[in-house]
């Protein structure tokens, strides 16, 4: 898709959240992409996400120096997601790329998805390749995850996929035609068709602050993600339910056996307590599964803004979405 003539053919989105050391030398490396591929219609659109750190006013400080850069801040600490949609949303060229501020990320490989944008690819998403910039635990939690959505998922997500890519604007706005208030970007991606293309890289080691994500963040993420993309955690309460009744049947005509035709009898409060202990807490698990999906439509019906924007250098556009 080529850009009409004055308009914007490239958007960068980067969600931002206490990332002031990288600003600077990010910009620096998305210039000399863009230089590069000879790309001069171009904006960057940073997402403050409540960052408490100096991130914002490094970002202003930038917009002094290069006016392709914009940005909007929000009122509080929404989460990654949601600072990803804002951008998608605010974003106004051809084709938007995003890619967080944290430099795992490298910027370089835009030039590879812009080139493929140009070949008739209207998806151009990336696979982590190594992953010996990041954790022990979090390498393996990540396999996890992925070994158990791709389970319970409609569409598979490929391993070590990330918010890492480039989406033509028919993508973007169809993406933007979904009202969900629990959005999962990766989960939703893999199910929207259109051309896309795979691209492999390996994740640079962070160069400034800390990761954002605790095991408690992890954990909520993977659960958000595997419920937003499906419901088939659902029928796993109906066969376990199954398993269970069957288990129990089968339980009772060995007792009734037993008390009519042998001489032996169950006794023993401890494996009966222990049986109901253990299906009670199966049983509260499932009820915990039924729980999410219904605080999803709960949270979805009251229609409340899934962001709201403290300030932006793009004024035209609304405060909250």
């Amino acid at each position: 898709m080529q850009p009409k003539s004055g308009h914007i053919e490239l958007s960068v989105i980067i969600p931002t959240f206490n990332e002031e050391g990288n600003i600077a030398l990010l910009i620096q490396r998305l210039e000399a992409t863009m230089t590069g591929i000879g790309c001069t219609a171009y904006e960057y659109i940073f997402i403050d996400d409540g960052s408490t750190d100096q991130s914002l006013e490094n970002i202003k400080q930038a917009r002094l120096e290069n006016k392709q850069v914009q940005y909007l801040q929000f009122s509080k600490n929404f989460g990654h997601q949601y600072a990803l949609k804002a951008g998608l949303d605010h974003a106004r060229g051809a084709a938007v790329v995003s890619l967080d501020a944290d430099l795992q990320h490298p910027p370089e490989l835009i030039a590879q998805m812009y080139a493929l944008w140009k070949d008739g690819a209207e998806l151009v998403y990336t696979r982590r390749q190594d992953e010996s910039s990041t954790g022990f635990f979090k390498r393996k939690s990540a396999k996890l995850f992925y070994w158990l959505a791709n389970r319970l998922a409609e569409v598979p997500i490929e391993e070590g996929t990330a918010d890492f890519r480039l989406m033509d604007r028919k993508v973007v706005n169809a993406i933007k035609a979904f009202k969900e208030s629990d959005l999962f970007l990766r989960g939703l991606i893999p199910t929207l068709g259109f051309k896309q293309v795979g691209l492999d890289y390996i994740p640079a080691k962070r160069h400034s602050g800390q990761t954002k994500y605790s095991l408690s963040k992890m954990f909520q993420f993977a659960i958000n993600g595997i419920t937003s993309s499906s419901a088939k955690p659902l029928y796993l309460s109906i066969y376990l339910g199954l398993f269970f009744a069957c288990l129990a049947f089968l339980y009772g005509c060995y007792a009734v056996y037993l008390a009519l035709f042998t001489s032996e009898a169950i006794t023993g409060w401890t494996s009966l307590i222990a049986s109901v202990l253990f299906i009670g807490g199966i049983q509260m698990i499932l009820i915990g599964i039924v729980g999410i999906y219904l605080g999803k439509l709960f949270v979805q019906s009251k229609q409340r803004p899934t962001y709201i924007i403290k300030e932006n250098s793009i004024w035209k556009f609304k405060n909250c979405h």
